[in-house]
């Protein structure tokens, strides 16, 4: 007969072996790498790189190694958190942070998402607090620190009581502007964030009180783009497809439109446009009718048709918003594009996946290469080779704002944001190829 094992001896056989498991499961979760991405063109993998290969890293990050191939144990790692099906979290960051405008370029959103503050310490940490002075109800948040449960930095809270504007660490202002009517202490950030463009936002009156921005440009402090699109690894851009996207398609180009008094002209375009090539306009603007709020108006759309007509109503730096992204890349089409410049597009979608109008010097110009493309099967799947080679990420605004109110801080305000929001080169009435400012 086997010896029996006392109570105590069991006791103690049973905290060897939790704190075995604890000790792996930490190792795991924090031994990966605890720098961000050094550049646009580093993968996510690279985050992924264990400490032994910290040389790698350095000379991507400085530009001396950029086409270097990804080695094997960077795609075994596991995925970043902010991806479909990610697991891995940052540890503590080490070093000058590459969070705002003046410290990296890009829009630094993954730096952002991967930054742990060197000395933050969880829940040992003193928490932020961020008043939505416009109200929480326009975020669809509730106050508290529900927003950011699950942000590898979570210790910060959302309120919406005014009362607290003297003794928030933060406040933000979502769409318009309204002053307190009380002095700023001086650690307190201010923060202006705008959805829309220029063209249809409030000017502030008040100089030099706004810290930080957040809005769709590239130049924000908080860059909140209406979508993000992320490389498994920037190295494969395209990737051969399966799918034959012509196949019983017969009809050439539609666009679902319900503002026919749009600045940048879109509207004459498509009508131009139609002159040369079938263009089928569906809403206020066109003859068609197909109702925003049915699907099938989509599935007709990647059914039926090759292009789509991606027109913002506006000609900003930048602004890049659903008709892209959604109506556009969510379906089955190649999007054609006006609204931002065409570096704004190359640096926000898909390589290869649309068609800016100003490529061309008019609208007859432009259907001449879209009946090329509707006779050529081949050049027509070539516009889908995006697929599959990344995806539209959750750029988690509330994770990221969380983590830059833990960085060290230095002072920094807009002396006028109104200048850099709509000032000289950042909206244009006419095609980017005819503005004299570009």
């Amino acid at each position: 007969m086997p010896p029996r094992l006392s109570a105590r001896r069991l006791f103690l056989l049973f905290l060897f072996l939790f704190s075995v498991s604890l000790l792996i499961s930490i190792h795991q979760r924090f031994s990966w790498i605890r720098v961000p991405l050094q550049d646009d063109d580093l993968s996510v993998v690279d985050l992924l790189v264990v400490a032994s290969e910290p040389n790698r890293l350095e000379v991507a990050a400085e530009g001396q190694d950029e086409a270097a191939e990804p080695t094997a144990r960077d795609h075994q790692q596991g995925k970043p958190w902010f991806m479909t099906g990610g697991t891995e979290f940052p540890g503590n960051y080490k070093g000058p942070p590459r969070l705002f405008p003046d410290q990296a370029d890009g829009d630094r959103i993954v730096e952002q998402l991967m930054y742990v503050p060197e000395d933050y310490q969880g829940y040992d940490t003193p928490e932020k607090v961020i008043l939505a002075y416009n109200g929480l109800g326009t975020w669809n948040q509730k106050s508290g620190s529900g927003s950011f449960h699950g942000c590898p930095v979570s210790r910060c809270s959302l309120t919406d009581d005014r009362s607290k504007a003297t003794d928030a660490d933060a406040i933000l202002y979502k769409d318009h502007f309204i002053h307190p009517g009380v002095a700023r202490p001086m650690k307190q950030i201010w923060i202006l964030y705008f959805l829309e463009c220029p063209y249809h936002t409030q000017g502030v009156k008040f100089a030099d009180l706004i810290n930080w921005t957040a809005t769709y440009r590239r130049d924000s402090d908080i860059v909140a783009p209406y979508e993000r699109w992320t490389y498994f690894n920037p190295q494969v851009r395209q990737k051969e497809q399966n799918k034959d996207y012509t196949a019983n398609k017969t009809k050439k180009v539609a666009w679902f439109v319900s503002n026919c008094g749009a600045r940048n002209g879109r509207l004459t375009y498509a009508r131009e446009l139609g002159k040369y090539i079938p263009v089928d306009i569906y809403g206020t603007c066109g003859p068609l009718k197909c109702p925003r709020s049915d699907r099938k108006c989509f599935d007709t759309l990647e059914k039926d048709y090759k292009f789509y007509l991606a027109f913002e109503n506006s000609n900003c730096r930048d602004y890049v918003t659903e008709k892209l992204f959604v109506n556009g890349l969510g379906h089955d089409v190649i999007p054609i594009v006006m609204g931002a410049r065409p570096e704004d597009y190359q640096k926000s979608a898909p390589e290869g996946s649309y068609i800016h109008v100003d490529e061309f010097d008019n609208p007859k110009e432009l259907a001449a290469y879209l009946h090329r493309l509707d006779n050529d099967n081949a050049l027509y799947n070539s516009y889908f080779k995006w697929k599959g080679t990344g995806e539209f990420i959750n750029t988690y605004f509330w994770c990221r704002l969380c983590a830059m109110m833990h960085a060290p801080l230095s002072p920094k305000h807009y002396e006028d944001v109104n200048d850099w929001w709509r000032g000289p080169g950042v909206c244009t009435h006419k095609s980017w190829r005819r503005t004299d400012f570009v």
